[in-house]
């Protein structure tokens, strides 16, 4: 019995834009259902802590199973997504430290940098982030001192 695909938001900043369109294309080829929450093109200077948030809100209010969010770096809109008590967002440069971020942190969050990582690796680790379980066992107490 295979299970539905998760849904996905995904939101950008100006130096995200170009990362984000193509992973939206990515996913949806893929069967996934996504919201794209902005921004909508790389020329309008916008501020990542807004997009950040709204891939958060997306998360912890049930429009989505999972967020990816992508500025430059991932580093800022990384840290204003994790403001929410509620969200795990985990930077990632490899499908190593995607998978370990599901396994072992339950992240709900997936950030990346566009000036930091190919298309083609982005694409591989949003898979495996997609498709890993969180382990839970001893990592759940730890995952809950978060909360």
């Amino acid at each position: 019995m295979s299970h539905p695909k998760p849904r996905i938001a995904i939101a950008a900043d100006h130096g995200g834009f170009r990362l984000k369109t193509h992973l939206i294309a990515f996913l949806q080829k893929d069967g996934y259902d996504v919201s794209d929450l902005g921004t909508h093109d790389a020329e309008t200077s916008v501020d990542y802590p807004d997009f950040g948030a709204k891939a958060a809100e997306a998360v912890t209010g049930g429009d989505a199973d999972f967020s990816i969010i992508v500025c430059g770096t991932g580093i800022g809109i990384s840290i204003a997504a994790n403001r929410n008590k509620a969200v795990r967002a985990a930077l990632c440069h490899d499908t190593t430290t995607a998978r370990l971020a599901r396994e072992h942190n339950n992240a709900n969050i997936l950030a990346l940098g566009e000036r930091v990582t190919g298309t083609i690796t982005a694409e591989d680790i949003t898979r495996v982030f997609l498709n890993t379980e969180f382990e839970g066992g001893r990592h759940a107490k730890r995952v809950e001192k978060m909360s």
